[in-house]
């Protein structure tokens, strides 16, 4: 998902995506170290995209509070 898609999303709708990847993210390590993974890169894009809707979020509260 790209930062312009997410910055189409409610706050409610990213701190929802948030709590699934952050879901997934820990499944994904759990399995890595007992397992090899089917996709180890997707450890990565999970990352990445927990990254992106983080940033967004908290772009939407600085410019809704007026920055600094």
């Amino acid at each position: 998902m790209k930062a312009t898609q997410i910055r189409e999303l409610s706050r409610d709708e990213i701190v929802a995506r948030v709590g699934e990847l952050e879901r997934e993210r820990f499944n994904l390590r759990f399995r890595s170290g007992t397992q090899p993974l089917d996709d180890p890169l997707r450890l990565r894009v999970v990352r990445r995209e927990l990254a992106r809707l983080k940033t967004v979020l908290r772009e939407k509260a600085t410019a809704r509070t007026g920055g600094k």
